[in-house]
C-alpha cells in the first residue's frame, strides 16, 4: 500500500467506526515508515471533523459518532506515545468531569476523544466529581480549561457550587470554565457564569480552541 492509500483508508475507515481496520492501518502506516503526525493531521483529525460535520448536518447521530470515535481512539494508542516523542504541538490542557451526583458519561467520553483528538492533553476525573476534588486536581496539572459536564437538571446547580469552590480557592480567574449536557443551555450557562458552553462534542472542540485564542494562548488551526 501507498502511503496515501493508507492515509485514505485511515480517513474513510475512522469515518464509519471500524476500529479493527484503523488499528491495522495504523500499523500498517508504521511499518511502511508514515510519520504519526501526518497519520494524526492528514486522516484521522480531518475524518473525525467530517464526522462532526455530519452530525451538525443530521445525518449522524450520537451512536455514529461514538463509534467513529471509539476507532479513532484505537489508533491515538498506538500513536500517542509516539506523538509525545516527536514534540507534536499540544494545543492545552483540558480537565473534564461529571459534577457530584451524576454518574452518566458518554457525552463526557465523547468530548475527551474528540478534544484529544484535536491536539488537547485531556486529564479526565471520571463521574460524580466533587467541587473540592475539581480544585484539587486543577492545582495538581495546572490546566488550560476545565469542563463540568451534568446529564441531569437536578445536577445542573453544581455548575454553580463548582464555579464557587473555584473562586474561593482564588483560582476562577485563571481558568477557562466550559459546560455541557444534554439539558444545558447557553442561557443558563451565562447564568451560572461560565465562559463557554456547547451543546455537542464537534462544537466543544471549536468553543475550546476559540476561547484560548481569546485568552492569547497560540491555537494550532
Amino acid at each position: 500500500m501507498t502511503h496515501e492509500e493508507i492515509l485514505q483508508g485511515l480517513y474513510d475507515n475512522t469515518l464509519i467506526g471500524n476500529a479493527p481496520e484503523v488499528k491495522d492501518l495504523t500499523n500498517r502506516g508504521l511499518e511502511e515508515e508514515l510519520e504519526p503526525e501526518k497519520m494524526l493531521y492528514d486522516a484521522l483529525i480531518p475524518s473525525l471533523e467530517e464526522v462532526g460535520a455530519r452530525f451538525e448536518r443530521g445525518d449522524y447521530f450520537v451512536p455514529e459518532m461514538l463509534i467513529a470515535a471509539k476507532a479513532m481512539q484505537g489508533a491515538l494508542d498506538i500513536l500517542r506515545p509516539l506523538l509525545a516523542e516527536t514534540g507534536v504541538a499540544q494545543v492545552g490542557t483540558f480537565l473534564m468531569g461529571t459534577v457530584k451526583g451524576d454518574v452518566h458519561d458518554i457525552g463526557k467520553n465523547l468530548c475527551n476523544i474528540m478534544l484529544e483528538g484535536a491536539g488537547f492533553t485531556v486529564i479526565d476525573l471520571g463521574v460524580n466529581v466533587a467541587p473540592e476534588t475539581f480544585v484539587e486536581k486543577i492545582d495538581e496539572h495546572q490546566p488550560d480549561i476545565v469542563g463540568f459536564s451534568a446529564f441531569l437538571t437536578t445536577t445542573m446547580p453544581m455548575f454553580k457550587a463548582n464555579i464557587n469552590a473555584l473562586e474561593k480557592a482564588g483560582v476562577r480567574d485563571d481558568i477557562i470554565v466550559m459546560v455541557g449536557g444534554a439539558p444545558v443551555t447557553q442561557e443558563y450557562a451565562d447564568a451560572v457564569g461560565a465562559d463557554g458552553y456547547s451543546a455537542d462534542a464537534s462544537s466543544a472542540v471549536k468553543k475550546a480552541k476559540q476561547l484560548l485564542g481569546e485568552r492569547g494562548a497560540p491555537v494550532p488551526a
